[in-house]
């Protein structure tokens, strides 16, 4: 006769084992409104301020998420600090985990507006529509720097591109961002990159980007005036990303790099769709105020939806 079922919930996995710390998280699916999209993000809601680097890196690689936020205490002006690990190196600022663990803590502050410390110096976020789980929030990046990139021959071999429409710059407001502008979506689709090749040429974000016809050029009008759309795929092979879903710190330099072209106006927002290619689709919003001589403000926008929690006991 066959042994009966034991459903897993009626089981205690830690039964007869030492007592272990617990350290709750919880889970959201960043820059999209449905569950199972766009990039996952865990937030370790317990104050981390005793923990050590070495095992807040561990728990990250343990969830191997693109990254995984601590929250500790903040200083005077902000309402949490927020260190972002990705499964192989802690960053000063990343998009989609500040924007997340802002949605996190407008919910449970009941708050529209968030300031989180990073290592990149305060965020703010502000949120502006709810939709059941979903919040839509619009974050205040850190300005980025810019200059030409001195490795681009061993870059474009490297995606095996042959050139880009653009020039192939690099971009810092934390992490440092390099972009490459590709013909079209069909060949943004067909990049098949050597990830150790990426990967050798340092810790970086390799942002491939690329809209159909003029789309970049004369996108839809939106409610929130002129909007640009391009799709982008994004390579961290150095920082334990093979492709990132959505990568909200490099969307900002995006929409600097495409109004310093002349792609798009100052001030016009820019759709970026991500992540399709892996299955995981996301939308963020993105637009550079200011002008070429002088650069004000960088926002990225996008909706931010809880869809679980869980702990790691160590």
């Amino acid at each position: 006769m066959a042994p009966a079922f034991a459903p897993l919930e009626a089981l205690d996995p830690f039964a007869g084992t030492t007592a272990a710390h617990a350290l709750p998280y919880v889970l959201l699916d960043v820059f999209t409104d449905t569950p199972l999209e766009g990039n996952p993000l865990a937030v370790f809601t317990g104050d981390a301020g005793g923990m050590g680097t070495a095992l807040m890196q561990r728990l990250a690689r343990e969830l191997n998420l693109s990254e995984s936020v601590f929250l500790q205490r903040p200083g005077a002006s902000a309402d949490a600090r927020a260190r972002i690990f990705t499964p192989s190196a802690e960053l000063p600022f990343a998009g989609h985990p500040v924007l997340g663990t802002a949605a996190l803590l407008s919910a449970a502050l009941d708050r529209a507006g968030v300031t989180l410390e990073t290592g990149a110096g305060e965020v703010s976020v502000s949120f502006d529509r709810v939709s059941g789980r979903a919040r839509f929030g619009t974050m205040a990046q850190p300005l980025p720097t810019w200059q030409p990139f001195a490795q681009q021959v061993e870059l474009l071999a490297a995606l095996g591109a042959e050139r880009s429409s653009l020039p192939v710059e690099e971009y810092v407001n934390g992490p440092r961002t390099v972009f490459v502008e590709l013909p079209d979506e069909a060949s943004l689709a067909a990049l098949a990159p050597d990830l150790g090749a990426l990967a050798s040429l340092g810790e970086m974000v390799v942002g491939c980007f690329a809209g159909d016809g003029d789309l970049v050029k004369q996108g839809p009008s939106s409610s929130k005036g002129r909007q640009a759309s391009v799709e982008s795929r994004n390579f961290a092979p150095a920082l334990g990303v093979p492709e990132d879903p959505a990568t909200g710190s490099a969307a900002g330099p995006l929409a600097v790099h495409l109004a310093r072209h002349g792609r798009v106006a100052y001030g016009e927002r820019v759709e970026i769709r991500q992540g399709l290619r892996i299955g995981r689709p996301s939308k963020l919003y993105a637009c550079a105020r200011g002008s070429s001589e002088r650069l004000e403000r960088v926002e990225v926008g996008g909706w931010a939806t809880v869809v679980g929690t869980g702990e790691l006991r160590v």
